[in-house]
């Protein structure tokens, strides 16, 4: 029967079957889209309290447990969606995932500027991880329509729009409401995106795919038993999972660790930003040439090489005596940590089949936000039980430890290097 050829075959797990000759194109749009989307997702940061308390929350407790809540929803959400668009995505195309992500965002952030109680706020925010996703859509359609020789520079100039709009969007969010109020700065957002919906169905030109029927997904197995060897897409998954596990457990105790430092200067608040925007900012100026670099030398190489040094720059971070000292190491480890996330999804793109890069793309999103998710748990229980200190330690043995494994199972499987 031809159904058997109807699949990627096994020698060549990452062919370049969906190369599409508009990729660059593709690239930057998707590059403006992503940046949009986290953009709008996360200005609400800097007055998410104050909205919460102008819909009725009271107390200061209150406000501080709802606004945790309403927060943290949109990753919970997005993380357990994650694979199932990503599913989606391989069945019925990726441009298709963009156009309703960016659609349904655009409609969602702009109804937030209509929410009468907290009830509400937290149900949108979680719809908004529902029903968003254009990152992460941006990541598959990306990396499966990029020619494999440049998918990791394509990644890495990819991440810098996320890792931009992270780092502008709470700058956003601190400045607009004072001018045009909380919910107009909704609207605006949901325009800004709803801008980026357009440009997608405009300009993302992509592949024709062949549709694999039920009865043919069927027959050519089950989703992992499709990889010729899983191994190396475990330990992506892991250590996705480790990246942001470790880079989100230092989070919860910078401003307390800043003050320490400071011995209660007044600008606090301020030098705790600068120094959480450093990670972001170094990530920005590194992720495309560390994306260049994994191109040339292999992709694995550079998750490996990302891991231990960032494992050594998170030791001297638990001794500085100065401000500045925390953000120099920070804007170094940001450096670090940016070859990390597209040299992951480049292994994952050349070892598995296009046909499911999808859904493992998605499971690898999910496996991240799960990090995200425990990271700051985890640190914050660390620091409150064995110090601030410990928290660091901590952090770089996990490195360290993924570093070590992922050397392990480069050498192990050498034909599933990158």
């Amino acid at each position: 029967m031809s159904i058997a050829v109807s699949v990627d075959p096994p020698s060549s797990p990452g062919n370049d079957e969906e190369v599409s000759p508009y990729w660059r194109r593709n690239l930057y749009v998707c590059l403006l889209g992503s940046f949009s989307t986290v953009a709008s997702m996360t200005l609400i940061l800097p007055f998410l309290p104050l909205y919460v308390a102008e819909l009725g929350v009271h107390s200061q407790k209150a406000v501080i447990q709802w606004s945790g809540i309403a927060f943290g929803a949109t990753f919970l959400a997005a993380g357990i969606a994650s694979p199932f668009w990503g599913r989606f995505a391989d069945r019925y195309g990726r441009k298709l995932i963009l156009v309703r992500a960016s659609l349904g965002m655009a409609i969602v952030i702009s109804t937030l500027g209509l929410a009468q109680n907290v009830y509400q706020l937290v149900l949108l925010r979680l719809l908004a991880g529902l029903v968003g996703g254009y990152a992460s859509g941006s990541i598959i359609l990306v990396a499966t329509q990029t020619p494999k020789s440049r998918s990791g520079w394509a990644l890495g100039t990819l991440s810098t729009g996320v890792l931009t709009g992270n780092l502008v969007g709470p700058l956003i969010g601190g400045i607009l409401p004072e001018f045009i109020g909380v919910r107009q700065t909704f609207f605006l957002a949901g325009g800004a995106i709803f801008l980026a919906f357009l440009c997608t169905c405009a300009f993302i030109k992509e592949v024709p795919r062949r549709r694999y029927s039920k009865a043919e997904e069927s027959m050519s197995g089950g989703l992992w038993s499709r990889i010729p060897d899983p191994l190396p897409v475990i330990a992506m998954l892991a250590t996705g999972l480790l990246l942001l596990f470790a880079n989100m457990s230092i989070e919860p105790i910078i401003t307390v660790y800043v003050s320490q430092i400071m011995h209660g200067n007044t600008h606090v608040a301020l030098i705790s930003g600068v120094v959480m925007s450093a990670t972001a900012f170094g990530g920005i100026l590194a992720a495309p040439r560390l994306g260049r670099l994994g191109d040339q030398i292999g992709a694995w190489n550079v998750v490996i090489g990302c891991l231990l040094v960032t494992s050594v720059l998170v030791i001297p971070q638990a001794f500085v005596t100065t401000w500045w000292q925390l953000v120099l190491l920070r804007f170094l480890m940001g450096m670090a940590l940016a070859g990390l996330l597209p040299s992951i999804t480049t292994v994952i793109r050349h070892n598995v089949p296009n046909a499911i890069a999808g859904s493992i793309l998605g499971l690898s999103i999910s496996a991240q936000f799960a990090g995200q998710v425990a990271g700051p748990l985890a640190g914050g229980f660390i620091g409150g039980h064995y110090g601030m200190r410990a928290v660091f330690f901590a952090t770089s043995a996990l490195m360290l430890f993924g570093g070590l494994g992922n050397y392990i199972i480069s050498k192990a499987k050498p034909r599933a290097r990158t």
